[in-house]
């Protein structure tokens, strides 16, 4: 039996394609083994969404060449994509897989290496759980494409053209995940919330799916990876305010600059005011929701002034967590005519200074919940401390003392107190099925 090596880099929903690819090749009889094992095939699903994610994805091809230089090595993700763009050779590649066929990767495989046609079996072939990591929590993807065209993304050049995928087929999966155990659904796509029946759906839009969603009863909570403010609309708020909500209290809104002006230059379709008015609201109707988001430093027309305006916005809305990025010229984009005119140097300090107040602000998020009993999916059980580890339904995450047999369950805990944005609690009363997140302390 032929062994073959899978690895993801980059966001949500290249993991979830990886995750269909691997079936198929599971499915047709070859061995699945771990990335850092000598294999007789590698599929590397790469990222390009910066210069930093290219190189590291060309990295990670060229070490599997050389963990097994007789190995067939395949690449598909948009880092594939773009080398196609560009009509470049991707060093140490056998195949390269066009981004948009990438759910096709074994016929591609087996159209360009028939010799591993014979080992392909129509053979059922038992899939195992530890690709998921664990039954806990696990990544539907929903929809696909972005018609947004930011001036810095490359995103349009490789994943062209909007498409949902039939609710049909997403509820079936999704009643079939909670069968085998999961009990949190994480829904991603790239443009998450254009979700309906322009694109494919055979119906409902994004509201009405998740609707849909709730009433699968063999899944207990449903979290929305990340979506774009605009389409964070009173409806989705009113289904998150629900006490019965299934609608995990957390929200990925990407902001990307503070600036009016740099919003503006990089096409994003609102302006600063806009952003903070639907941070305040969410706050108003969501007391306990968390706000996470995507910040860009470094693009080509930020001036310190700019800068200063984005840290604004992060003191303002106070953000429960933020991952930041820096500006790197991407081919085919608009901003990558505008060059790099902020340095290296100048992008690493004020990265600097958004991880300290971003970091600051998710300790005192966390902190405002000591006292408070929270129930947390359990994910996993340390073998270094013993620990039971879990996250909140608003993504705290969350470490304390329990038995093994809680892994994959939602329990109730007491939080008391916070280090470094992480959640020390005790363990208190289980939570019933299909409970409400967030339980105030009696």
């Amino acid at each position: 039996m032929a062994r073959v090596a899978f690895t993801t880099l980059g966001c949500k929903v290249n993991q979830y394609e990886t995750q269909r690819i691997l079936e198929s090749f599971e499915g047709a009889g070859f061995e699945i083994v771990a990335f850092n094992d000598i294999a007789d095939v590698y599929v590397i699903n790469t990222c390009s969404v910066t210069g930093n994610a290219e190189s590291k994805s060309r990295q990670t091809v060229r070490r599997a060449s050389r963990q097994n230089p007789n190995a067939k090595v395949i690449v598909t993700g948009c880092a594939g994509q773009m080398s196609i763009n560009r009509g470049e050779t991707f060093d140490a590649a056998h195949l390269v897989v066009p981004n948009p066929n990438k759910l096709d990767t074994l016929n591609y495989f087996l159209e360009v290496f028939p010799e591993y046609r014979s080992i392909a079996s129509a053979a059922s072939v038992v899939r195992s759980d530890q690709h998921f990591g664990g039954r806990t929590r696990a990544t539907v993807k929903i929809q696909d494409g972005c018609s947004v065209m930011c001036s810095y993304c490359s995103i349009p050049f490789t994943r062209p053209g909007l498409t949902s995928r039939d609710h049909k087929e997403v509820i079936d999966e999704i009643r079939k995940l909670g069968r085998r155990g999961y009990r949190e659904i994480v829904l991603t796509g790239v443009l998450i919330g254009a979700y309906g029946p322009d694109s494919g759906s055979g119906g409902p839009g994004f509201e009405e799916l998740i609707a849909m969603i709730e009433d699968v009863s063999e899944i207990d909570r449903i979290r929305i990876s990340s979506i774009e403010m605009r389409q964070v609309s009173e409806r989705l708020i009113d289904m998150m305010k629900r006490q019965d909500s299934k609608i995990a209290a957390h929200l990925h809104i990407p902001l990307q600059a503070g600036s009016t002006k740099v919003l503006s230059e990089m096409n994003r379709p609102y302006s600063q005011s806009d952003y903070i008015r639907l941070c305040e609201s969410l706050y108003a109707e969501l007391p306990d929701v968390a706000i996470t988001t995507d910040i860009m430093v470094g693009f080509p027309t930020e001036s310190e002034a700019d800068f200063q305006e984005t840290v604004h916005v992060c003191e303002t809305v106070r953000f429960a967590k933020a991952h930041l990025f820096r500006f790197s010229p991407r081919f085919g984009t608009p901003a990558d005519k505008w060059g790099d005119a902020v340095s290296a140097q100048e992008k690493q300090r004020r990265s600097t200074v958004l991880n300290e107040i971003t970091g600051r602000t998710r300790c005192e998020f966390v902190q405002r919940f000591v006292g408070r009993r929270l129930s947390v999916l359990v994910e996993s059980k340390s073998p270094r401390d013993g620990l039971l580890r879990g996250h909140t339904g608003n993504y705290i995450e969350v470490e304390f003392a329990g038995p093994q047999s809680l892994v994959g369950e939602i329990t109730n805990v007491e939080i008391v107190s916070e280090c470094d944005g992480v959640a020390t609690g005790e363990l208190a009363a289980k939570v019933p099925t299909m409970s409400k997140q967030l339980t105030v302390l009696q």
